[in-house]
């Protein structure tokens, strides 16, 4: 660990999904990304839905995050979303099933589906492949 280290702490409605000490961080803003090293200063920004990444000891990690709040002050940083998942979280399988639900919802515009929620539901689908490691092949 770096001599000088970020508290990053990822947080939702359920759970605090991990509170740890990392040397740097990447999240998915608004208007782009945003990295942080140490002695940050200041900042509150929206989330959208995207990768979080950090280093730690030297290896990246990866946390979806579905949107949110991002704030940094004093080497502590806080993200908080209605949804987070590590990458060695994520159930490969069932967001493949959700993204492939939300495709088919999308391609059938059926009247009693929500054009907006389908399509939200497979960009978070898709985020969390990624975040796995996972192929999107003929889903993205």
């Amino acid at each position: 660990m770096a001599e000088r280290a970020i508290t990053l702490e990822v947080i939702t409605p359920e759970r605090v999904v991990f509170r740890e000490e990392v040397d740097s961080l990447i999240v998915p803003g608004a208007e782009g990304l945003l990295g942080v090293l140490p002695d940050h200063a200041p900042m509150v920004a929206a989330l959208k839905i995207g990768i979080l990444t950090y280093r730690k000891d030297g290896e990246r990690r990866r946390v979806a995050v579905a949107g949110g709040f991002f704030e940094v002050a004093d080497n502590h940083a806080v993200v908080l979303s209605d949804a987070a998942e590590r990458a060695e979280e994520i159930d490969v399988l069932r967001a493949r099933q959700a993204a492939e639900r939300a495709r088919r919802r999308l391609a059938e515009r059926e009247a009693n589906w929500d054009f907006e929620r389908a399509r939200a539901a497979l960009n978070r689908a898709l985020n969390r492949l990624r975040a796995a490691g996972a192929d999107t092949g003929d889903l993205a």
